[in-house]
C-alpha cells in the first residue's frame, strides 16, 4: 500500500473526509457483461486476420493485440519504474518537473486534458478525475532540468525504447486498416507526434467513489494501452453497454481515435471509453501511447470538411474551455446538401 503522502492533496482530503456512507457504482455494476467481454476481438500482429480486424474497426473500435513483439521484460520494467515514481511524495514529484518547458515532459493530476504544450487546462473541483500522470513526448529525449532523479533518467531511456515499438505497431495497424478502407492511413501517422502518458489511478475508499477518467474519445489516429496486470478499470462503450476490459498479461489494447474515423469516412469508429477506479487495495498503473497526424496534415473525408489536425486540436480546447466538454468530429461534419428543386416545385415558385 502506498504512502498517502504520495497522492495529490485533493485525493488525500477526499480520503480523510469520508462520512462512512457506502456507495455502489450502479452504472458499472449494471453494465458488466462477461459475454460481451469474451467477444472482444483479439488480433495477432504476426498473422492478422483481415476480417476480424475489419470487424474490430467497424463494430467495436478497439481490440486486444497479441504477438506484438514488445519484449515482456521491457513491459515489466516500465510498470515497475512507473510505480516507483508515483510512490514518491507528491511535493517531490512536483519539484522534479517544476522547470518543464513547452514540449518537454510534464507531471499533472486531477484531469487528463492537456494543451499542445503538455499543460493542463483548468477544470473545476467538481470535475476532478482520480488520476495523476506524467506526459512524455517522444520527439524530445530531454527531461526538465530539475528531473535529476536517477530512476527517472533510466525510466526515460526505457520509454524511448518502448516508443520505438509503439511507432512500429501503430504504423502496422494503420497500414492494415487503411488497406481495408482503400486508404493510405499510414500516411497520417506522424511518429514524431507520438506521446506516452503514464497514469496512476490511486486506490479509492469505498465510501468515496470516483472516476479515474471520464468518458471520452481519443483525438489520435490510434492509441495503444498497456494495462495493469492486476487491477482493472478500463471500459469501452459497445451498443450503449459499458464493457469492462479485464487485464491480460503481455497483451496490448488498441483503440481507434478520431483521426482514423475521419480519414476512413466513418468506416472505422472512434470509440468512447472511460476508467472507473476500483475499490481495492492497490493503485492501478496504465501506460498509454498516442500518435497523431502532423499538425499541418489535412484530413480529407467525404463525411467531414477538410481540416488540419492543428485546427481540430484548437477547436477541442476551445470547446472544453467554453462548454466544459469536447465536441470533437461533430464540429467538422459536412452539412447535408438540399436536393435540387424539381420542375414542379420550380413552377410553383414561379
Amino acid at each position: 500500500m502506498n504512502d498517502p503522502q504520495s497522492y495529490p492533496p485533493v485525493f488525500r482530503r477526499r480520503r480523510q473526509t469520508s462520512n462512512g456512507t457506502i456507495h455502489v457504482d450502479e452504472v458499472t455494476t449494471q453494465h458488466k457483461s462477461p459475454p460481451l467481454e469474451a467477444a472482444v476481438p483479439v488480433i495477432d500482429l504476426e498473422r492478422p486476420d483481415v476480417e476480424k480486424l475489419r470487424e474490430a474497426g467497424r463494430e467495436w473500435g478497439f481490440f486486444r493485440l497479441v504477438n506484438h513483439g514488445v519484449p515482456e521484460p521491457l513491459l515489466e520494467q516500465l510498470k515497475t519504474h512507473a510505480a516507483d515514481f508515483f510512490a514518491q511524495p507528491f511535493d517531490s514529484k512536483q519539484a522534479l518537473f517544476s522547470s518543464g518547458g513547452d514540449g518537454t515532459a510534464s507531471y499533472f493530476w486531477g484531469t487528463p486534458i492537456l494543451n499542445s504544450s503538455g499543460r493542463t487546462l483548468d477544470k473545476s473541483a467538481q470535475e476532478i478525475n482520480w488520476v495523476e500522470a506524467i506526459n512524455l513526448p517522444l520527439s524530445s529525449s530531454q527531461l526538465p532540468a530539475t528531473c535529476h532523479h536517477p530512476s527517472l533518467q533510466s525510466f526515460r531511456t526505457l520509454v524511448g525504447e518502448y516508443g520505438k515499438h509503439m511507432g512500429r505497431i501503430s504504423r502496422t495497424v494503420a497500414d492494415a486498416m487503411g488497406k481495408l478502407a482503400s486508404l493510405e492511413c499510414g500516411d497520417y501517422v506522424s511518429e514524431p507526434t507520438g506521446i506516452i502518458r503514464v497514469y496512476r489511478y490511486p486506490q479509492v475508499p469505498p465510501q468515496q467513489p470516483a472516476d479515474g477518467m471520464q468518458a471520452h474519445t481519443d483525438s489520435s489516429v490510434v492509441s495503444i494501452v498497456l494495462q495493469d496486470d492486476q487491477v482493472s478499470g478500463l471500459e469501452f462503450l459497445k451498443n450503449d453497454v459499458w464493457v469492462p476490459l479485464e487485464p491480460v498479461p503481455n497483451t496490448l489494447v488498441v483503440n481507434i481515435g478520431d483521426m482514423m474515423q475521419a480519414i476512413s469516412d466513418d468506416e472505422f469508429r472512434s470509440v468512447k471509453h472511460r476508467v472507473k477506479v476500483k475499490k481495492c487495495k492497490e493503485d492501478r498503473i496504465s501506460i498509454c501511447y498516442f500518435v497523431f497526424p502532423g499538425e499541418g496534415q489535412i484530413m480529407e473525408s467525404s463525411k467531414y470538411k477538410p481540416f488540419t489536425y492543428r485546427e481540430f486540436q484548437q477547436q477541442v480546447q476551445e470547446d472544453i474551455k467554453t462548454l466544459g466538454f469536447k465536441v470533437g468530429l461533430e464540429r467538422f461534419k459536412r452539412l447535408p446538401v438540399d436536393p435540387p428543386a424539381t420542375k414542379l416545385t420550380a413552377s410553383l415558385i414561379n
